[in-house]
């Protein structure tokens, strides 16, 4: 039998995602793993399982298994659980804090996070404190006086692309016996790694850059501490809850991770040239992006991630919500949708999606840069602004 590429052969992260986290199917021999439809599987003449561990599709699923141990190997983790979408993690997270307990949550990040957390705490008789983790003495300080259950942070935050200084509040975190979960969508894993700063929890929309071609809904969840009992929750939520992704999302998510090491280097590459070209735009008021020296956690960046800043940021152009909706509506390669870390480039107009009341600003456009080339897109950027 031919050897494997595997986890524990020691590989470069891009040669493992390359191979999907292991190489050929041992059934038959295909270089791409088979998509397993079936929900249940069958017991002996004494009811006996023929596939001891494979019960019942919703947590029996060899695809899942696959996966998560690559995206747990990507985290630098002991263990994943896949979600049906980024929010149902997102979800499960959330509710390991009981009624009566204390949520602190990072403030400014994605609206849909923030209003869940809102309606659940209010739902369920749980604290939620909102504050700015990008202060860190504060919010150092708002985790001793609160001490909450659990601390969300978002890195970087979306649309406002702050950084917090994720050991720093770890530290804290673990004097105060609160736990800290890390939303590191807009990094991806090869870029940020929460959980050797000190995070218990790392949590990834996987609709976005670790699928990356915009076809899938899904969401993960890897922790360093498969014992604990945050650990023990959440997988015992995924499984009685069933907030899972079928067979076929999964094969396709880790297809998408099979490309995840060059999107994320051109995506990077991209993001980092189009945010310097207009940082300085005339028709530019600011660039939102951590890779520009002008950012003022730019240091920070740099210390916590490696090989580029993401592939998210966010322009505010002179002028009102007008002259930003001018600009979307002048573009022609950037595509008017909301969503990011797909191959293809978008720009959305986040104010029109969250109203008022949730503090974006009128002006503030966010990009999701694709994997065209940069030219191509600094050009489109550059025709539009000439609408204002």
């Amino acid at each position: 039998m031919p050897k494997t590429p595997s986890i524990a052969h020691g590989l470069h992260l891009d040669s493992l995602l390359a191979h999907g986290g292991g190489g050929f199917d041992a059934a038959t021999g295909a270089i791409v793993p088979p998509i397993q439809t079936a929900t249940t599987f069958v017991r002996d003449e004494t009811y006996e399982l023929v596939n001891p561990g494979h019960i019942y599709s919703r947590d029996d699923n060899a695809l899942f298994k696959k996966t998560e141990k690559l995206i747990a190997a990507l985290e630098g983790g002991e263990d994943s659980r896949l979600f049906a979408s980024g929010m149902a993690a997102v979800a499960a997270v959330a509710r390991i804090v009981k009624p009566g307990g204390t949520l602190l949550a990072q403030s400014g990040i994605y609206w849909g996070t923030t209003l869940f957390l809102r309606k659940m705490c209010a739902r369920n008789n749980i604290a939620l404190v909102e504050a700015d983790a990008s202060d860190l003495q504060s919010f150092q300080d708002e985790i001793a006086v609160t001490r909450p259950d659990l601390v969300w942070l978002e890195v970087p935050s979306n649309p406002f692309l702050k950084v917090a200084d994720i050991k720093s509040i770890a530290n804290q975190c673990k004097q105060a016996d609160a736990l800290l979960a890390v939303d590191a969508t807009a990094a991806t894993p090869l870029i940020l790694k929460p959980l050797s700063l000190g995070a218990d929890l790392v949590m990834h929309s996987a609709t976005k850059a670790l699928n990356g071609h915009s076809d899938l809904l899904g969401g993960v969840v890897t922790t360093d501490n498969a014992g604990s009992e945050a650990w023990a929750f959440l997988t015992e939520e995924r499984k009685l809850a069933g907030a899972v992704l079928g067979s076929f999302e999964t094969w396709l998510l880790l297809r998408g991770l099979r490309t995840l090491a060059l999107r994320v280097e051109r995506m990077n590459r991209s993001a980092q040239v189009f945010a310097e070209h207009f940082e300085n735009h005339p028709k530019v008021e600011a660039v939102l992006y951590p890779g520009v020296k002008s950012h003022p956690h730019h240091e920070l960046a740099k210390s916590q991630m490696t090989g580029g800043f993401g592939s998210l940021m966010s322009i505010q152009v002179k002028g009102d919500k007008t002259a930003a909706l001018n600009v979307t509506g002048a573009l022609d390669l950037f595509q008017r949708a909301t969503s990011l870390g797909g191959t293809e480039s978008l720009v959305e107009h986040r104010f029109t999606i969250e109203g008022e009341g949730s503090g974006i600003p009128e002006n503030l456009l966010r990009l999701s840069i694709g994997i065209e080339h940069c030219d191509d897109l600094i050009a489109d950027m550059e025709q539009a602004l000439t609408a204002i």
